[in-house]
């Protein structure tokens, strides 16, 4: 009787702490939602504009230096009614999309033979974290002689832009994995390939995803900053090229336009894409706090 009654405990506790270790998840009505994510930007960007405006209507810089938020609004209406500004963008974004996607493809198998392999981490990983700190810009001269004012050019620059923060986000996920999980793995016969695939990848997830993030991020710089130096009717019309033409022109509302809309893209990719999949990983793991 007091053996059943130990083992009944014994289960008990066992039953308590898989509870403990079952991730939670509370979801957030949608109406606190909006007013935790959404109204806040709002509220940001409505007072940046209003500061705008008054720094405009104090004419403390002359027109041509600081156009009114009407005048540079107004050009981006403009582009959009004519349907320029969506030409420009998509021109930019489908670049900056496959080169992403192709820093992906390099930098995964990169990043994970440098986070497993002690002599190619002390061979490579020097030269990663060194490649990562260059400015993509300081690229785009040798670029330019090496391949010519092609699509060549523009993908290597952000391939050099991008690589290194992918790779570098998985060596540190995969440093931070318990080094018990690859141990059973290998225990249980998977071979080091399926140990990088079914056990590593997955356990490494949160770092590669910052990563991830990380190398769109300096994607989208190295684009632009391609775009900008690189320009030729044979490389097509996209932000880059818009801002340099509006700083050729001297017209400041449509430098400011190209800004704002790359601002945008940033930022669109970012709430659409990356932010649901980082908070979905994390949820997933029980590390998500936020709404």
């Amino acid at each position: 009787m007091a053996a059943d009654t130990t083992l009944d405990d014994a289960v008990d506790v066992g039953r308590g702490l898989d509870a403990l270790d079952t991730p939670t998840e509370q979801r957030t009505p949608l109406w606190k939602r909006l007013l935790t994510g959404v109204v806040p930007p709002i509220v940001a960007v409505v007072l940046f504009i209003v500061v705008w405006q008054i720094l405009w209507a104090s004419a403390i810089w002359p027109e041509f230096k600081l156009p009114s938020p009407e005048a540079v609004f107004g050009t981006i209406g403009d582009d959009f009614a004519d349907g320029r500004a969506f030409s420009i963008i998509w021109t930019s974004i489908s670049r900056a999309i496959l080169g992403f996607l192709l820093a992906v493809v390099v930098a995964t198998p990169l990043g994970l033979l440098v986070a497993t392999v002690p002599l190619v981490r002390s061979a490579i990983g020097p030269i990663l974290t060194g490649l990562q700190s260059l400015p993509s810009v300081a690229w785009v001269p040798a670029a330019v002689l090496w391949f010519g004012l092609s699509d060549a050019t523009i993908y290597f620059v952000v391939l050099m832009g991008a690589v290194p923060s992918i790779a570098n986000g998985l060596v540190s996920g995969i440093d931070q994995v318990p080094p018990l999980l690859p141990r059973v793995g290998f225990a249980m016969g998977a071979s080091r390939s399926q140990s990088a695939r079914l056990i590593m990848l997955p356990a490494a997830l949160p770092g590669f995803l910052g990563g991830l993030k990380q190398g769109w991020a300096f994607s989208w710089r190295s684009l632009m900053a391609a775009e900008i130096i690189a320009t030729s009717p044979s490389l097509g019309f996209g932000l880059g090229a818009y801002l340099n033409e509006g700083q050729s022109l001297s017209d400041m509302p449509s430098v400011m336009a190209a800004i704002i809309l790359i601002l945008i893209v940033g930022i669109g990719v970012e709430l659409l894409f990356f932010r649901p999949a980082e908070l979905r990983v994390l949820r997933a793991r029980g590390l998500a706090t936020g709404p």
